[in-house]
């Protein structure tokens, strides 16, 4: 695993676990301030992954919005915005949605060898459509990411591409945010859905760190053991002078 990127799975649910209500509209778990938080965090990374039906559902931009982040990044020789990375099984996805349509870096689209070249032709120049075998696993997408020189994969959604994640045990760092309410409805989509997951009552995740965020709570847990020597050199980042940007 140590080839592969660095995952952070990145995810806010209600108190009874949910990440959303089953109709619309959206339901807002987030507040303002740790929104920002999530923007540091998806400045800090190469590529960010959702799944098809969160392009679907919540038609995502995933951007980086700070000016001040994106020009850190244009200093560092890095596009604005991380990379945007979506995986499908059938290609069911808007060639006009904002995960297409919005911010200037490169565009990615998992599925089966099978459906690819259907894929191609809906999507036309919008994205790069890479075909994984019969059906796509999530340790051969992020093998193929590394080798396109992903280092750093922020993971954002849903229910389907977090158990997948996380049940292949692909992930270092989890950042789950508590919202401070209950949903209630069975229909709702949940954090995670059915799987063996490497983390039991025999084996507990390790909690980092733990925040308050105006009326949201940040639970870190370390998943891997990446995630020490990654966490230092967080540190050292964050206390490092700013990059120099210049006005010319």
């Amino acid at each position: 695993m140590s080839d592969l990127p660095y995952v952070t799975l990145s995810s806010a649910t209600s108190l009874d676990g949910y990440l959303d209500t089953a109709d619309p509209p959206r339901l807002t778990l987030s507040n303002e301030a740790d929104r920002d938080r999530v923007d540091g965090v998806r400045a800090q990374n190469d590529a960010i992954l959702v799944g098809a039906r969160t392009v679907r559902r919540d038609n995502p931009r995933l951007l980086v919005r700070s000016p001040a982040r994106q020009s850190r990044r244009k200093a560092a020789g890095l596009p604005n915005s991380p990379w945007k990375v979506t995986v499908t099984e059938t290609g069911d996805l808007d060639p006009s949605a904002a995960f297409f349509t919005t911010g200037d870096t490169p565009k990615l689209v998992y599925c089966p060898t099978s459906a690819a070249a259907h894929i191609r032709q809906r999507l036309g120049h919008t994205a790069l459509v890479v075909g994984l075998g019969a059906a796509v696993a999530m340790a051969d997408l992020v093998a193929d990411l590394a080798d396109r020189g992903i280092r750093e994969l922020m993971v954002e959604g849903g229910a389907t591409v977090h158990t997948q994640f996380l049940a292949a045990n692909l992930v270092d760092e989890l950042h789950l945010v508590v919202a401070p309410l209950f949903v209630g409805d069975s229909r709702a989509p949940r954090f995670v859905g059915d799987a063996v997951f490497p983390w039991t009552s025999d084996r507990r995740a390790t909690l980092a760190d733990v925040r308050q965020i105006g009326d949201v709570v940040l639970l870190r847990y370390a998943l891997s053991a990446r995630f020490a020597v990654h966490d230092a050199e967080d540190q050292q980042r964050l206390t490092a002078p700013p990059i120099a940007v210049g006005t010319s």
